[in-house]
């Protein structure tokens, strides 16, 4: 045979080849990114919750701190992509996992007396692919934890607001 009509045969195997070799590439980069995401979401949601049940209340600091940022930054988080503190949803629960309607308010039995467990989730995420020819989006299933409430920003002697540590 001719080697020099087989040299353009090479060269479309290699396109056919090279093609799929680089598809399945991107895939485990893509996978590797999606895992990745996963277990920061599962963090952000523990750290969130952590933070909501030894801190005030009232405290915006604290989703903020819990997708990664410092406490003075506002904007989105720095470690995952398109998570806001906005994608965060935090909830104080009572006894029998009923949401708290007042959790501020500090006379009412409703209210901050009520307060037993910190919830924090993260629901609707989605996650963008950056497979070339295959992209799309991936919704992510809801991250959620749940914690019994700890000092929520008081002292224990007293009922104010302890003034040592911000959180």
């Amino acid at each position: 045979m001719n080697a020099r009509k087989m040299r353009g045969v090479y060269v479309v195997e290699f396109a056919v080849i090279g093609l799929l070799l680089f598809i399945v590439l991107f895939g485990v980069l893509e996978l590797g990114r999606l895992y990745f995401t996963v277990n920061a979401l599962n963090e952000t949601v523990r750290r969130g919750a952590r933070l909501a049940s030894v801190c005030n209340i009232s405290d915006p600091v604290i989703l903020r701190r819990a997708i990664f940022n410092t406490a003075a930054d506002t904007g989105a988080s720095s470690l995952i992509a398109n998570l806001d503190t906005a994608d965060l949803t935090l909830t104080y629960l009572d006894e029998n996992g009923a949401t708290v309607a007042n959790p501020s308010d500090l006379a009412s039995a409703n209210g901050f007396r009520a307060i037993r467990y910190v919830q924090v989730q993260v629901a609707n995420f989605t996650f963008d692919l950056m497979i070339p020819v295959l992209g799309g989006t991936i919704t992510l299933p809801v991250f959620r934890s749940v914690l019994p409430r700890e000092s929520l920003g008081r002292h224990a002697e007293t009922g104010v607001l302890p003034g040592i540590t911000p959180c």
